[in-house]
This record gives C-alpha cells, sequence and structure tokens, in this order.
C-alpha cells in the first residue's frame, strides 16, 4: 500500500482545477526508513554508513498501479542500516520533496555488506 504526501497531493490538484502547473521531476528516487514516513514529509530516513538514496523507474501505471521497470541496487552498507520497513518515493537525490510513501512487503534487515536490491517489478505504486 502506498500514500501520497501533502506535497504531491496539492500539486495534483492545483494541476487539474487549472491554480498551478505540476511539472513532474525529470528523476525520481527511493529512499528508505526503519520506521514510516508521513503525509507531510515528517519520519526519518536512513544515513550514514554508505547509504544513499538511489534513482528507480517506473513503467505506465496500469489498472490504478505502477511498478518499477529497472532493478534498483543500493550501495553496500558500511555498518548496520538496522531492520528496514518503509520506502519514499523523492523528487531529489538529496532534500527535495517527499512525493509518495508506504511499507515494504517484508522488513529486511541490512547490516555491514549487505546490499539491498528490488527487483524488476517488486515496487508497487497503488493510487488508491
Amino acid at each position: 500500500m502506498s500514500a501520497m504526501s501533502d506535497y504531491l497531493e496539492n500539486e495534483i490538484l492545483d494541476h487539474i482545477l487549472g491554480t498551478g502547473a505540476y511539472t513532474m521531476p525529470t528523476t525520481v528516487y527511493v529512499g528508505l526508513s526503519t520506521g514510516s514516513f508521513n503525509d507531510d514529509n515528517s519520519g526519518t530516513e536512513l544515513s550514514g554508513s554508505n547509504y544513499a538514496r538511489e534513482s528507480i523507474s517506473f513503467g505506465a501505471a496500469s489498472s490504478g498501479t505502477a511498478s518499477n521497470d529497472a532493478a534498483v541496487e543500493f550501495n553496500a552498507a558500511t555498518g548496520s542500516w538496522g531492520t528496514i520497513s518503509h520506502f519514499g518515493i523523492f523528487d531529489a537525490s538529496t532534500s527535495g520533496n517527499l512525493l509518495i510513501h508506504g511499507a515494504l512487503t517484508a522488513s529486511k534487515v541490512i547490516e555491514t555488506g549487505d546490499i539491498l536490491k528490488i527487483a524488476i517489478g517488486d515496487m508497487d505504486i497503488t493510487a488508491a
């Protein structure tokens, strides 16, 4: 299950209702957390131990769902990242705006030397 951030909800409404134009980001990035992100972009993204957001691309949506169309591979952890349970989709590689967030289907413990990978089609974003 995924949810749009307050930022994205307002941008889409303004765009559709003709009160503002939303320019889609050139690239979107997936960020990771050991807890949930919230609609207002609160929550704590990982930091340190060689963690960085990675770019992610999606195919066209069908039946209200879009899936990643290429594999994503994070850097090898140089320390413990903890138990990764949530993701955020952002419009920048650092800072920027949270667009969409949700929980992973299964949590994953990442320790030194581990590499988190998202296979093609494993990240589904659903509009509900």
